[in-house]
């Protein structure tokens, strides 16, 4: 596979990634073999002993063309806590939306993370190490979760589900319960189900978050 930069594969910076963007499916695919070793890569050695050689080892693909989409191991790091935080939110958002009401939603929203973690462990890896490689996707990754869980806090909170005040502290609240469940029982240990892990959490939500 040619390492060449060319105007073909690519245009620009994209709006979400120090990745240049593909204009070909050629592209497309590369650049997703290069976002899923180095997961693989960092998630096993971590951010310091991982290499862009290691990457483009397990991607199978040229040096050259690591350096077509990406300028340093840096800036694929910083691009890979960005695409692992969308597709926690492509995961999650879609199967949220068959939720019966908001209580509901957030088991849903819980069941399909652990879901989602139980088959990604190194997320926990990756994402914890960015503290300090790059604090900014760091809070970043946090910060979207958190406007998710207010924006359907609070729009169960207008349609009477749960009580009026919920703000930013619960959904703080909720999401720190499910970064923590996620740890527990999707990487450490898989001796819960996610179902049951998601309804007890849940049970906990729906008498603490009830409508006055």
């Amino acid at each position: 596979m040619s390492g060449e930069r060319s105007a073909e594969d690519t245009v620009g910076a994209s709006p979400t990634s120090e990745a240049k963007t593909p204009r070909t499916e050629r592209g497309r695919r590369t650049l997703r073999a290069i976002l899923d070793a180095a997961a693989a890569e960092f998630g096993e050695k971590g951010f310091h002993e991982g290499s862009i050689s290691g990457i483009t080892s397990r991607a199978g693909v040229a040096l050259g063309s690591f350096y077509t989409y990406f300028d340093s191991k840096d800036e694929v790091f910083r691009a890979l806590v960005r695409d692992m935080s969308a597709q926690v939110r492509d995961h999650v958002g879609p199967r949220v939306q068959a939720a019966t009401d908001e209580i509901d939603a957030e088991r849903i929203g819980l069941e399909s993370f652990l879901t989602f973690v139980r088959e990604h462990k190194e997320i926990y890896r990756i994402i914890d190490e960015s503290e300090f490689v790059d604090p900014d996707s760091y809070r970043q990754h946090y910060a979207s979760s958190v406007e998710r869980i207010a924006k359907r806090l609070q729009a169960g909170a207008a349609r009477g589900e749960v009580r009026a005040d919920v703000g930013e502290v619960h959904a703080w609240a909720v999401m720190g319960m499910n970064v923590f469940l996620g740890l527990r029982y999707g990487v450490w240990d898989e001796d819960v189900s996610p179902e049951d892990v998601a309804a007890t959490a849940n049970e906990i939500l729906r008498k603490g978050l009830a409508p006055n």
